[in-house]
């Protein structure tokens, strides 16, 4: 990548990550287009050119898996929970009070309260078009890096996260609302995180029981790509290497043919 103080190039980031971590499915660029910020052209809406109203998981599914570009706003929206964390629907005394996940993901509404209070959400005036394309086909600056990967993929990019800081990276989850962890989590917090996929990702934008996702500021992706070059380096890699200089043991029978063999028996 070189001067790692300049804007990284999406199809560069690409191809580094493509080489060291292999994901089944394209990785993203995303960013939320707000005011009268033009949004990039060929980008596919779905209620526009599709028809259908979808969750924020769903087009992350389309991007990674379609190769589109995905454009949501409020008229693309049909999953409540995403619609009151991006800021296009007021968090009415209904949706805090618990409901959505009393009976569902908690046993009372006043566990769900809690439960909802962990969401991250924009205010209205933060709300704005969100977003998504895989990066060797961004037409735009992201905001966020988003990767999903099998669980050592995963890891690699923690790894090469913490190349230059060392220490632990951490993250929380409700087992639910993926989308606004990935997105607005990433954003606030400005660092990395691994997500785990909720229930409606894996039902709604097909994410498989292997996979988890990896998010990281734009900012930081330069030394992301440093740390999975060093990291490699240094011998952690994807595919993980596998150790087989090792003189295997057999059964027991196995043996004792070695055995007669080794006593001369020929016949």
């Amino acid at each position: 990548m070189g001067d790692a103080t300049r804007t990284p190039d999406c199809r560069e980031v690409a191809q580094v990550l493509d080489r060291h971590l292999r994901t089944d499915t394209f990785p993203l660029g995303i960013r939320v287009f707000r005011g009268d910020e033009p949004l990039p052209e060929r980008v596919r809406r779905p209620w526009r050119d599709m028809g259908i109203k979808i969750a924020i998981c769903q087009g992350i599914g389309m991007a990674r898996r379609y190769g589109w570009a995905v454009a949501m706003g409020p008229e693309d929206l049909s999953c409540p929970i995403a619609q009151v964390a991006f800021g296009f629907k007021p968090a009415i005394p209904y949706y805090t009070e618990g409901n959505l996940a009393a009976g569902m993901y908690v046993e009372t509404c006043g566990a769900g309260a809690l439960t909802e209070q962990e969401v991250p959400k924009f205010a209205p005036e933060e709300a704005g078009t969100v977003v998504v394309a895989p990066l060797a086909r961004c037409t735009f600056e992201p905001e966020t890096l988003l990767i999903y990967g099998n669980s050592a993929q995963v890891m690699r990019a923690v790894t090469g996260a913490l190349w230059k800081t060392g220490g632990a990276l951490t993250s929380t989850t409700t087992g639910r609302a993926d989308c606004a962890d990935i997105v607005i989590r990433t954003a606030r917090e400005g660092r990395p995180q691994f997500i785990l996929p909720c229930l409606g990702d894996r039902i709604f934008g097909q994410t498989q029981d292997h996979e988890m996702a990896f998010t990281i500021p734009w900012s930081q992706v330069p030394d992301l790509l440093e740390g999975l070059e060093g990291t490699h380096r240094g011998g952690v890699r994807y595919p993980i290497p596998a150790f087989l200089r090792y003189t295997p043991a057999f059964p027991a029978t196995y043996q004792e043919l070695q055995r007669r063999w080794d006593e001369g028996e020929t016949t």
